[in-house]
C-alpha cells in the first residue's frame, strides 16, 4: 500500500482481498466489496500521493490479525471537499481483519478522521 502505485495497490487488493469482503469503516462510499476498498484507496492516493502506512503493532488470533497503524502524508489533491492545503497529516487508525481460506474476507476500521481534518485545516484545534 506504500508504493503510491495506483495499479500495485489494486493488485494488492484484488490478490489478498475477498471480492465480497465485509468492510466497516468510518468512509462514505457508494461501493461494496472489494469496489469500497479500491474506491477508498483511489480517494487517498489522489488526495496524499505520498501517503505511508506505518505498522505500529499487530495481533493475531485465530481467523483475525488488528493492526494499529499510524498514517502520514501531504494533502496534495481533493480531499472530503476540500481543496489541496499542502499540509502535513498525521493520525493514527487500528484495523481488525478476519481471514476466510487465507483472503481478508472481513475489515472493520477505526480511523482518527477528527485529527486528521483538524490537521487539513476543516475543523477547528
Amino acid at each position: 500500500m506504500n508504493s503510491g502505485d495506483p495499479d500495485t495497490v489494486l493488485k494488492a487488493i484484488d490478490e489478498f482481498v475477498a471480492p465480497d469482503v465485509r468492510f466497516h469503516a468510518p468512509v462514505p462510499m457508494g461501493e461494496t466489496g472489494a469496489k469500497a476498498l479500491k474506491q477508498v484507496w483511489d480517494v487517498l492516493l489522489r488526495a496524499f500521493p505520498d501517503i505511508h502506512v506505518t505498522i505500529e503493532e499487530t495481533v493475531a488470533e485465530g481467523d483475525k490479525v488488528v493492526s494499529r497503524n499510524t498514517v502520514t502524508g501531504t494533502h496534495q489533491g481533493e480531499y472530503r471537499g476540500l481543496a489541496p492545503t499542502g499540509r502535513a497529516v498525521t493520525y493514527g487508525e487500528i484495523f481488525v481483519f478476519r481471514f476466510v481460506d487465507g483472503r481478508i474476507a472481513e475489515i472493520r476500521g477505526v480511523v482518527d478522521v477528527l485529527t486528521q481534518l483538524r490537521q487539513l485545516g476543516a475543523l477547528p484545534s
